[in-house]
């Protein structure tokens, strides 16, 4: 498999976070456009190549060993100083539509280690998007559904 560019593997990234339930929804979408024009990791990047960047991440995912495959892809190609802004861009995606599942629960996990990060560094990314998408409740409702039960958490 070709060795991508740190940008492509950023976008994989958030691409694969975004499809990890089996679908790409409206919310994460606009989360994933949102950081390509926000983040300055992404200064430069060429936005007429993103749907060709998506098809290259979705056969990537759809081979054998995709995920593992990507994730491999991903931390070859992500220089080591920006792997914690990988993880955020990550969790940022999946706390964009409010609810972590399980699929996207393990692909956190399989980049906290595959990217060896620190659980502190993670748990701080985490914090910070759980803060950060935390809604107002309404009178007497408790916030059921709100995100602080859903965004993920580190295991200690």
């Amino acid at each position: 498999m070709p060795s991508l560019g740190a940008q492509d593997a950023l976008i994989h990234l958030m691409v694969a976070m975004a499809a990890a339930d089996g679908g790409i929804s409206d919310t994460e979408l606009r989360g994933v456009g949102a950081l390509l024009a926000t983040a300055p990791v992404f200064a430069g990047f060429d936005l007429q190549r993103l749907p060709d960047v998506a098809d290259r991440c979705r056969e990537i995912l759809a081979s054998e060993d995709g995920l593992a495959d990507l994730i491999a892809e991903i931390a070859g190609s992500v220089p080591v100083k920006l792997h914690e802004t990988a993880y955020a861009l990550a969790v940022e995606i999946a706390a964009s539509d409010t609810r972590a599942g399980q699929p996207e629960l393990r692909l956190l996990q399989m980049l906290r280690d595959d990217l060896d990060l620190d659980p502190l560094a993670t748990a701080a990314i985490e914090r910070s998007a759980r803060v950060r998408y935390r809604k107002l409740c309404p009178p007497r409702t408790g916030c059921r559904g709100s995100i602080s039960a859903s965004v993920p958490r580190s295991a200690s």
